[in-house]
């Protein structure tokens, strides 16, 4: 639940009342209360019409209960069975995130780094292809080469699992985002 929200209903206040107290649409409450943080002028209003200070409004949500984090780790866990079947493993994710509503940083990652993985792995099998006819190596190269590769996305994903158990956040991740 937002600070916006848990502020207004300790007041009695319905998102209509707390419209027209602060002269804010109820389309703006609304999107506050869905996850949206208050800037600027705004947040100004929205502080004094709660009688509050506006960093009250700004403070992290409580901290995620433990079914968040099992949430977390089936979408984690859920590129699993799919690490042989390239987007797959990044479809099934995405899939489990829009059904669950969990958009936050972490979830997000978790896709980021199978997407990371799924452009590394084509890169390095469209290397090794090219390595195989330049340096007349066996077929098995290219088979060594796929089993690598799979066993390589089974560790990221289960050692992630395995930290997200201990403490909450990835082993392996990225300093981006690629959704």
């Amino acid at each position: 639940m937002s600070k916006l929200k848990k502020n207004r209903e300790k007041l009695n206040l319905t998102q209509d009342e707390l419209s027209v107290k602060s002269k804010i649409s109820i389309r703006t409450i609304q999107r506050i209360e869905s996850g949206n943080e208050p800037k600027g002028q705004t947040l100004k209003l929205l502080a004094n019409a709660l009688g509050i200070k506006e960093n009250e409004l700004l403070e992290e949500v409580e901290s995620r209960s433990e079914n968040d984090f099992a949430i977390i780790k089936i979408i984690n866990l859920s590129s699993l069975p799919f690490t042989i079947a390239p987007f797959a493993n990044i479809i099934v994710p995405l899939v489990i995130i829009f059904a669950k509503k969990q958009f936050n940083p972490l979830t997000k990652q978790i896709v980021s780094i199978q997407i990371s993985w799924l452009i590394f792995s084509v890169i390095i099998f469209m290397f090794s292809s090219f390595a195989k006819s330049w340096f007349s190596l066996g077929n098995k190269f290219i088979l060594i080469v796929m089993i690598l590769l799979v066993l390589s996305n089974v560790f990221i994903i289960l050692r992630n699992a395995l930290e997200i158990d201990k403490r909450g956040k990835l082993f392996f991740k990225l300093n981006f985002s690629l959704i």
